[in-house]
Parts: C-alpha cells; structure tokens; sequence
C-alpha cells in the first residue's frame, strides 16, 4: 500500500505547474503540506517573517518573473494575515495561488479553535476561483482550476485544504468512475488581437490628431520598440503610470515621465494639451490629471476588455495584447508631421529636468530625500531589480530616479499598502539571485514589517551568486506621506501623536544582524554610501537621514488646490513647518507660481 497523500499530490502539481518556490509561515493546519515539501525537496519552501509578507513575496514573484505566485498559510490567524497580499495581487493584477490549511473537516460548523469560514473569508479577494477540497480527489482538480484561472484573469485565487484531506491516502490517478475528475495542469497564452476594422478605426482617429499623447500602463511591458516607433510616426508625447515607469526609456527627449499627483510638470502639461490621447495597458486612476473630458479624442488597448474606457471616454476601445496590437496600428497608420507638437512637448520634458535637479539640490535639513533618491540614477547597476515601498519615497523615485532600460521595479501600486519593498525585494532576489536588487522605503514601512523581513535577508544572503542587496530607508521620524495629505487635502496641521516615528537606528540594526549599516545626513555622504553599498560584500541598509519638510507637490495645480496647504502649515507654528512653507514656495516658484500672498 503506498504510504502518498493527497498533499504529496499537491506538491507534484504544484511542481507540473512549474512552482520553483512556494512562501508562507509554518502551522499545524499545514502540517500535511509541509510534509510532503519535505519529502519532495522542491518546490523550495521560503520562511517568511509573517504570513502577509508571505503574500507580498508571492505577488513580487509574479510581478518580477511573470509567473504565478505561491503563497501557503495554516487557517485561522495565518489565513487571515494573507489577506492584504493578495487584495494586492487583486489590484495590481497579478497570478497568486493562495494554499491555505483549514481543521479537520468533522468538526467544522462547531465553532472549533482557529475556525474561520475560509471560502467566505476569501470570497471576494480570490472572487475568480476560491473552493475548499472535500476529498483528496478533488486535490489535483482544484489546484489545476486554481493555477488556470489565476493565469487567465491575472487575480488571486485559492484552494483551502482541512488538514484529513491533507494526510488522506493519495488517491489512484487512473480512477474512472462517475463523479470523479481528471484534469491536467498548463495553460499557454493566447493570441488575441482586435478586428481589422477597429484597427483602421484607431488610425484614423490617431492620424486625424495633431497634438498626440500615450499614456502607458504595465500591460504594455514587452512593447517598447513599438511605442516608440508609433510615437515618432505621429510625432506624439509620452507618458507613463506609475506601473508603467519601467517599460520606457526616461531618456527619451519626448517622455514626460509619470503621470498624476506624484508626476511631473511636463505629464500635466501633456494632458493639458493634446487632442488625443492613446492608452496603452494602463488602468491609472488619477483621472484628475487626465486631459479634459471631450478635450480629448481616445484610443485605448487593454488585454482586458472590462478595463475599455473606464477611465476617459474612448471612441476605438481595442481588446488585445499591447505588442501585437500596436504593430497592427504600426502597419496602417500613416506618417505625419506634427513636428510643431513634438518640440513643445520637447520643451516641457527639458524643463522637468532644470525643475528636477533644482529641487534635489536645494539645501534641506539635515538631507534632501530628492536627493538621495536622484544620485541613485548614475549608480544604479544595468542588472539590477528595484523595490519599493508605499509613501513619500514613491515621489521621489516616480521624479527622480531613471530606470536603466530593462531595470524592472515594482510596488504596491493599486493597493497602495504599505511593507512592500523588503518582500518584493526578496521575492526579486530569490528568483535571480545572481543581480543586486535595490529596496527603497520609507521609515514607517521599515518599522511596519521592514525590519522583520531584513532578519530574512540576513538568513539566506550567502547563498545569493550576488550578494548585493541595498536596503535604503528614507528616516524622518514621520509618516510624511499623510502628513502632508492632512494639509493638501483637509487643510489640516499635521498631527504628532499620530504621525510622529520613533528615531530608529536602522544601520545599527543590519550590523546587528551580520549586514552592513551606513547611516548618513549629507549629499556627499549620501553618494559616498551608494557607492560603497552597490560595491559591498554583503547586503547594506543605507539610514538616509531626511527631511520631513519637503513638500509633495502635485504638478501645475493653481493656487486654490495647493491654499489648504499653507493654511494646514500655518496653524502648526513650528520650525519645520515653517521650513515647509520655504520649500512650497520655492517649489512652486519653479513652476511659475507666485504663492506671497
């Protein structure tokens, strides 16, 4: 009688769907799992500090490597801690495979210990595919379904196991009798491209325009060559979201940038004056910043139709896979010179660039965050991966950090949650631990679950062919981030009790831990210790000392959205607001703002 379990299946099936690494935290209602991974030696089970982190390791998976993510967790407290990983996934649109253990299925309904109804629980984050296995029959069937349409929706779903199913004896895969499944594991991708005619459609609208914008997406990574050509066939200006930051070259004279709150000048000043706009593979949702309704006519391409013109109003909504469709576009849309348009557009982007480097060299107190992010751009290796965390730092990387072509970097875009630079850095190591990976965070999300996560590359960072892992945290003892949406958005002082840090020694910490540690508080130190951390032996965590002063502008704003800013600064009548209120001025100077009122 063989001695294999459906969990020794599972882990098989896992494997067939070409699994290399599964992340998760250890509990009894995953004993079985454990067992037969155990057994198995691959997948390679990953120990992370946390069951969420888990789950953001498994969403950085798919986002750096285009496969499906494996999270696995025991029920209970552990279930519920994946949650905010795969709303992530969900947001973000990426294929996540949550395993999750559950009791023994005789006493489910009893209120038993660590009970939680999983697949309620798990209904609306995994809504594509969630089910939990009532025999050891159905283990190969669900997670076949589970992987099959985590990779045909790009969304999470999830199997739940009670532990009996788990530890029964594996079942006979040449079973054939009613009521029983067999089912295979694989998908490949398909081709999908839209009608010839709604192609011909979309050029014409496009060639009819002559102050062309792109605004571009993550669904467009892979199509670089062929935006670029389109946009120099019709003489257009580019910009891109904040996902979509790594699918261009920001040298590029025509690229504005990102678009949005935490843009550029030369994005608002796209927005504001192009007569039609293309959208390609971007569901950005800082409509704010868009060109005005009707200002604009609209051609958009999305893999997923039910994102078509749920952002502006598109006449030509094209349903298919960015690279294949705009050489479609490519094939029939006519040269035309709107060279006039290209030199504006030209002439925004040079702009940016004086606004940029002005901003990052002015003085700060003790150091310019803007700068530490920008002095990064001429070090950072043609190899590398980029992590980043949720908060101020997504300004100064989305403004100031230029990406070498083909550098992926990723976040919590959609979600926006915070504690996503140490596991997607992780996940983006252990999947090419032959390339340096730059984490950038800021210092509550270091304390949020930062500082956990650093104790796991202290764990496995021999084993890295590279072993160059630079942690960079952003320290100004303030969840500035908010402070500064308590004053732009209600007109608000900044309130200490809530968003007041501790000052922790994060270099002194990763020493602690056998890393490296630099702390610094100058431009030249700042500098000084990338060179030395993108050099290093070991993985570094650079404690930037910063600012908290800086503002987070939005782009071009008049005066009337950026007033409640001033009026929040006012009433908290302190040396750093007050350094503040010089900052804004300044910075708003440079967009040719006279705020002295």
């Amino acid at each position: 009688m063989s001695d294999r379990t459906a969990a020794d299946i599972l882990v098989e099936r896992l494997t067939a769907w070409g699994v290399d690494r599964v992340f998760g935290y250890a509990g009894d209602g995953i004993d079985g799992v454990l067992g037969a991974l155990r057994r198995a030696g691959t997948p390679t089970f990953v120990q992370a500090r946390h069951e969420e982190t888990a789950a953001f390791m498994a969403v950085g998976h798919a986002k750096y490597t285009g496969g499906v993510g494996v999270c696995l967790s025991t029920q209970g407290p552990g279930a519920v801690h994946l949650l905010n990983g795969l709303y992530d996934a969900k947001l973000d649109s990426k294929p996540v495979v949550a395993i999750v253990g559950q009791q023994l299925s005789t006493v489910l309904g009893s209120a038993y210990q660590q009970e939680i109804d999983l697949v309620r629980l798990f209904s609306d984050v995994c809504a594509q595919f969630v089910q939990a296995a009532h025999t050891p029959e159905q283990v190969p069937m669900l997670v076949d379904k589970a992987f099959r349409t985590a990779l045909a929706t790009r969304s999470p779903t999830c199997v739940v196991l009670p532990h009996d199913v788990q530890t029964a004896p594996a079942p006979d895969p040449a079973a054939r009798q009613h009521g029983t499944l067999v089912t295979s594991p694989g998908l490949r991708p398909a081709r999908v491209l839209p009608h010839d005619d709604d192609v011909r459609a979309a050029a014409d609208v496009l060639a009819a325009g002559e102050r062309v914008a792109f605004l571009v997406g993550q669904g467009a990574y892979g199509a670089a060559d062929e935006i670029i050509a389109l946009a120099d066939r019709l003489g257009a200006g580019i910009t891109t979201s904040l996902l979509g930051k790594p699918v261009l070259d920001e040298g590029l004279p025509f690229h504005t940038g990102v678009m949005g709150h935490l843009g550029t000048t030369a994005s608002t000043e796209l927005m504001r004056g192009c007569d039609t706009l293309l959208l390609v593979g971007t569901n950005d949702p800082w409509t704010e910043f868009y060109p005005r309704p009707g200002q604009a006519r609209a051609v958009q391409i999305d893999i997923d139709g039910r994102r078509l013109g749920v952002r502006y109003p598109v006449e030509v909504p094209l349903v298919g896979d960015a690279t294949e469709t705009l050489r479609a576009l490519l094939a029939v849309v006519k040269p035309r010179d709107n060279a006039a348009w290209r030199t504006r557009v030209e002439t925004w982007v040079r702009r940016w660039h004086e606004i940029a480097a002005a901003r990052a060299a002015a003085p700060a107190e003790p150091l310019n965050p803007q700068h530490v992010i920008r002095s990064l751009s001429e070090r950072l290796p043609a190899d590398a991966q980029v992590s980043l965390d949720v908060g101020s730092v997504v300004y100064w990387y989305a403004r100031h950090l230029r990406l070498p072509p083909g550098v992926p970097a990723h976040l919590s875009s959609t979600l926006a949650s915070m504690g996503s630079a140490l596991p997607y850095g992780l996940a983006a190591k252990l999947a090419s631990p032959d390339r340096p990976v730059v984490a950038l965070a800021g210092d509550g999300a270091m304390q949020m679950n930062g500082l956990a996560e650093l104790i796991t590359v202290a764990a496995r960072w021999r084993d890295w062919a590279d072993p160059r892992f630079v942690v960079c945290v952003l320290n100004n003892r303030d969840l500035a981030e908010v402070s500064w949406e308590q004053r732009e958005m209600e007109g608000e002082p900044r309130f200490d009790t809530s968003q007041q840090l501790p000052d922790v020694p994060y270099a002194r910490w990763a020493e602690l831990l056998g890393l490296r540690g630099i702390r610094v508080s100058t431009p030249g130190e700042a500098e000084q210790a990338w060179d030395a951390a993108l050099s290093a032996d070991r993985p570094v965590v650079i404690d930037a000392v910063v600012d908290a002063a800086i503002p987070l502008l939005p782009p071009g704003q008049p005066y009337e959205k950026v007033e409640p800013m001033y009026t929040g600064l006012a009433a908290e009548d302190t040396a750093l607001a007050r350094r503040a209120v010089t900052h804004l001025r300044r910075e708003r100077a440079d967009e040719g703002y006279d705020d002295h009122r």
